[in-house]
């Protein structure tokens, strides 16, 4: 059933399981992102199955879901070409410590799909990828510091947990952005070795290279910037980067943790045709299972093939995991079901702009068919950098959000992250979401 969660009692089950939660889990939740609301309600929903592209909640409420386990769910819940591949391994065993055929598999198809990729490794999460392709531009290079650009996630761990989410009182002189941590709890020697820089400028860009030369091990970047709204790169500006890293020996790093396989088998790089020496990758690449890569050219990994640079994880590509990711890439490998993914996303989009206008709420849609964000600003141009987020109306967006959810579709509680479409979203699916869209707009412009 599809229950509107603002009936009296609709989500009593879910404001129960939190109240348990909160005797034994810290803030009742296990990841800082689930500290979310529902509606006029102070605590999460909590989903009990999903199938397809729906999920449903303890209390049987239904939800067309483009959440999708923040884009890890790319093939939607419980697929079958998911569930075949698992059994045997299910059966057979899921995780011995010890090498395994799978995850040589996955990373020959990973090597054959991502340009930049001649080797590979593989971890756990999108935080200890970064953390791992990070380690590796140092040992690389010699070199400490690593510049970010501001606004830019590269997950919660220390060693780029930095300014992702400055506010205006914190953010300091634009061209030289200051560094602020993401947390209590981040040590000031790592903060150090972060360089910030505003995104989608190339004259501020080399006033922060020139600044430090010969200190930086490497340049990272969402190549669209997944948690800052799917701002775009501007023309020219990621060819720029690759060009000012190649001139200055500095490893370049492309975060694609959300793009990785969902924009196509090649990812970003191929969607705008650069080639980085390193990138990371996680979300879909399991199809929702914990797995995680960092790949880049020969000569940036040969360290850690040399063992020179250590780099380990219990549970890293163990073949419960490495299998899921092998049925997912080779299912995301068909053209077709990317380009169902690309071509939903964007009918949702045109839905929302549609809507917006005829009712005069401004707002921009922006990003690509496979991951966008809806921004209720007066701007007119789409975003290019963070700080073009500070004035967004992030009321609006929560009752935007709401007025969805009321109506059986599930998006992020944050306003400037993404929707992820999965391949699972149906015709059906597609016009039960574009209804929901034009009912949502008609609550928000009363």
């Amino acid at each position: 059933m599809i229950g509107d969660i603002d009936t009296p009692g609709a989500t009593d089950g879910s404001r129960a399981w939190h109240e348990r939660a909160r005797r034994s889990l810290a803030g009742g939740i296990s990841s800082s992102a689930r500290l979310t609301s529902t509606g006029p309600h102070p605590y999460p929903l909590y989903m009990a199955s999903g199938t397809g592209a729906r999920i449903r909640d303890v209390d049987g409420n239904e939800y067309l879901d483009y959440l999708a386990a923040y884009g890890s769910a790319v093939l939607g819940h419980a697929p079958d070409v998911l569930t075949k591949a698992l059994t045997p391994v299910l059966h057979g065993g899921t995780m011995f410590g010890t090498c395994n055929t799978a995850e040589v598999e996955l990373a020959e198809l990973i090597c054959r799909s991502v340009p930049c990729a001649d080797l590979v490794r593989f971890a756990n999460s999108g935080s200890e990828a970064v953390q791992g392709a990070v380690r590796a531009a140092r040992g690389h290079t010699g070199r400490t510091k690593v510049l970010k650009f501001e606004g830019h996630y590269h997950g919660w761990t220390d060693v780029l947990a930095v300014s992702n989410r400055p506010d205006a009182s914190e953010a300091g002189p634009y061209d030289r952005p200051n560094r602020v941590p993401h947390s209590p709890g981040i040590p000031d020697g790592v903060v150090s070795d972060v360089v910030v820089c505003p995104w989608n400028d190339p004259h501020a860009l080399r006033a922060v290279l020139d600044a430090h030369r010969g200190e930086l091990a490497a340049v990272i970047c969402e190549p669209i910037v997944a948690n800052n709204a799917c701002t775009m790169p501007v023309p020219g500006f990621l060819e720029t980067l690759r060009q000012e890293c190649t001139d200055r020996g500095i490893v370049l790093i492309f975060d694609e943790i959300c793009t990785g396989f969902r924009t196509g088998p090649g990812g970003a790089q191929s969607l705008f045709g650069v080639v980085p020496d390193l990138a990371t990758y996680a979300k879909a690449l399991g199809g929702g299972l914990p797995i995680a890569a960092f790949a880049g050219r020969r000569e940036v990994m040969e360290p850690l093939a040399e063992g020179h640079v250590k780099h380990g994880g219990t549970y890293n590509s163990s073949p419960l995991c490495a299998t899921a990711a092998l049925a997912t890439l080779r299912e995301l490998g068909r053209p077709e079901v990317t380009e169902h993914i690309d071509a939903t996303g964007r009918r949702i989009m045109e839905a929302i702009r549609r809507a917006a206008h005829d009712r005069r709420v401004p707002c921009l849609v922006q990003g690509v068919g496979a991951m966008f964000q809806v921004v209720f600003t007066d701007r007119t141009t789409p975003t290019t950098r963070y700080r073009d987020l500070l004035d967004a109306d992030s009321s609006r967006y929560a009752a935007f959000r709401h007025e969805l959810l009321k109506r059986g579709v599930h998006v992020n509680a944050y306003g400037l992250a993404c929707w992820f479409v999965s391949a699972a979203v149906t015709a059906d699916n597609l016009a039960a979401t574009c209804e929901a869209v034009e009912q949502s707009f008609d609550a928000l412009s009363r």
